[in-house]
């Protein structure tokens, strides 16, 4: 009988692409149930379907007063999506339980009736949201009470990058394992440019404080070889930044907004474009040592790349010869870096992609991956 897993994600799980390369491969080792945001994703054999309008966090009146007095024991399971998710999966039982990000922990733990747990952190759970007051003076402290209470009786912890993988291992004694946000080798070739024009392409969540105002900005004031198209998901601000952004790109006819592709389509829709753009201010400890998908999605499509001078991402654009780092997270200095490219260096950053896409692609990562769901699944079954 194939073990019965549990994956659980407060994540529309559909559009979450880390969760979806994370159902992929525990579909080889078993029947797979999912507990999350949104509609039946693919790679799950059955899928509990959260109401999307019930916070993760505990939002309600008495919810914020018990973070507010630190009575964290109390308020672990007190959030909305988290007591539905408890009437979910009343009187079933697993073999392995995948608690996606800390807030899932507490939940993992109360259902997993001795079976091994695996916690995915994603990224760094102590400061997922400090740029935001609220976040900082009352999750904050129930985040790190969290990982402190749970992650250490969890059976594998994994993180994005080596960098938060330290940060674990240093905060709360771990031996925290890393799963980048890679893909597989797409084999795509690298596509030759348009004449002279340079096509640049970012992807990803249209999301107040992501920058792309910057990216908008910076073609604008670029000559008429440099086109920049968007392929943004509309965030769960009802399209207010999204809108935003369309006005502040105006009338510009070099500049396209399309609509979003799903995570497995686009490296294949990215290969027409050139350079992949982005950058990400660092507000938070994630948004310093970030290491995104769509850094990935970029190599993957065989783009060079322009980004911001996160450090881990301008670690292997140096390493790999990928393409330039911006000077700071400015319009202004993501024009400087790429107003004077020439088609010869673009070529050559694609090129250089196409020869780093092997290294940077999942392999290792999913290796990471099969070895915990074998050990896991097989402690169980001893």
């Amino acid at each position: 009988m194939a073990p019965r897993i549990l994956c659980i994600s407060f994540s529309d799980i559909s559009s979450d692409a880390r969760v979806l390369r994370q159902l992929r491969l525990l579909g080889e080792a078993g029947d797979v149930t999912t507990l999350g945001y949104g509609g039946h994703p693919e790679g799950a054999l059955e899928h509990l379907e959260l109401d999307s309008a019930l916070p993760s966090l505990p939002q309600t009146v008495s919810g914020v007063a018990l973070l507010a007095l630190r009575r964290h024991r109390q308020v672990e399971l007190a959030a909305p999506a988290v007591k539905a998710a408890l009437r979910l999966l009343e009187g079933r039982r697993f073999d392995l339980v995948i608690a996606n990000e800390a807030r899932a922990l507490p939940l993992a733990h109360r259902v997993a009736a001795g079976a091994p747990i695996w916690g995915d952190m994603h990224e760094w759970a102590p400061e997922e949201r400090t740029q935001l007051l609220s976040w900082r003076l009352l999750v904050a402290p129930h985040m790190r009470y969290v990982c402190r209470t749970y992650l250490p009786k969890t059976d594998a912890v994994t993180t994005v990058n080596q960098s938060i993988a330290d940060l674990y291992d240093q905060q709360f004694g771990l031996r925290t394992e890393v799963v980048r946000n890679s893909l597989p080798d797409t084999g795509l070739a690298v596509a030759p440019l348009d004449g002279e024009r340079i096509r640049l392409v970012h992807s990803g969540g249209a999301v107040p404080g992501r920058n792309i105002e910057s990216i908008i900005e910076a073609v604008r004031d670029l000559d008429k070889r440099f086109t920049l198209d968007l392929f943004l998901v509309e965030a769960r601000d009802g399209g207010r930044y999204l809108a935003k952004l369309k006005h502040l790109a105006g009338d510009s006819d070099r500049i396209t907004f399309h609509p979003p592709v799903a995570p497995a389509a686009l490296p294949v829709t990215l290969n027409a474009f050139d350079i992949g753009v982005y950058q990400l201010p660092p507000a938070t400890t994630n948004q310093r040592l970030a290491l995104p998908n769509k850094f990935f999605d970029f190599v993957q499509a065989r783009l060079g790349l322009v980004f911001g001078p996160s450090e881990e991402i301008a670690r292997l654009i140096r390493e790999h010869d990928l393409g330039r780092v911006t000077s700071d997270f400015t319009a202004e200095s993501l024009r400087t870096a790429l107003a004077d490219l020439t088609s010869e260096q673009v070529i050559d950053f694609k090129e250089n992609a196409d020869r780093a896409a092997s290294i940077l692609s999942s392999t290792a990562d999913e290796a990471v991956v099969r070895g915990i769901l074998q050990r896991l699944t097989v402690a169980k079954q001893h």
